[in-house]
């Protein structure tokens, strides 16, 4: 998640024209002290690098390509799979656009459904990960990383992903690279060089039945988080009515 501090800063050098660190803070919308203490500790954060990128109109994936840990990730930039897509359409889109399939069945015509949301949705990590694992993806990326399990759980619950692991997630599935780093809204759909209107396109072309299957299991995970939710609403509750 960081790259060392003196790489970054002869990157800094190469692209920012000899600019000020406290020209290049402003332009970027960073703090001139975040920038400073990232430097102090030696580590300056993947965050901070596109930032600063896109500040100066660079391309976002090939800046952290600049970076030796992420050598690979603009060779490996590829359009995503229809389920990658699909995934990234938020489970609102989807109802909306199955009542517009059925009233347009019943009635002959209907309006179309508005705009889809704006890329990530509330869990849109857990969505691509589902929709790219090939076979107990999720143990694998734990294992090659040297985390716990449960960790890597914990952040797919808060809908996030740390750049390492979604990259690495990408390359075990073997998809783009980049497409993760769109899951967790590290970058825009356009920053990975997703085609404009593909995911449109895709639920456009899903057929009914696979649309509602799809709409199904997301609902039935919302609802298991519901569940667990309330659960440890009541818990909680319970605590502080026995310590009243």
């Amino acid at each position: 998640m960081t790259v060392p501090a003196k790489v970054f800063l002869r990157w800094l050098d190469g692209v920012a024209g000899g600019a000020s660190h406290a020209a290049v803070c402003r332009a970027a919308g960073i703090k001139r002290s975040t920038l400073g203490q990232q430097l102090v500790r030696g580590r300056v954060t993947l965050a901070t690098v596109a930032a600063v990128s896109r500040s100066l109109r660079l391309p976002v994936v090939e800046s952290l390509s600049t970076f030796a840990p992420y050598q690979g990730l603009a060779a490996g930039v590829a359009q995503p799979t229809d389920a990658e897509l699909l995934s990234q359409v938020s489970d609102m889109d989807l109802l909306r656009e199955i009542l517009y399939r059925s009233a347009r069945a019943e009635n002959g015509s209907a309006p179309p459904p508005a705009g889809l949301s704006p890329i990530p949705h509330r869990a849109s990590v857990r969505a691509w990960l589902d929709a790219v694992d090939p076979s107990e993806l999720r143990q694998s990326v734990a294992r090659d990383a040297g985390i716990a399990p449960q960790n890597l759980s914990a952040q797919i619950t808060a809908n996030r992903l740390t750049p390492e692991l979604a990259i690495r997630s990408a390359e075990l599935a073997g998809v783009g690279l980049a497409n993760g780093l769109v899951a967790t809204g590290f970058l825009t759909a356009a920053e990975a060089g997703w085609r404009p209107g593909s995911r449109s396109a895709a639920l456009r072309r899903t057929p009914s039945s696979m649309l509602v299957s799809l709409t199904a299991e997301r609902l039935d995970a919302l609802g298991r988080t519901l569940r667990r939710t309330e659960q440890d609403s009541a818990a909680a509750q319970t605590i502080w009515e026995n310590l009243a």
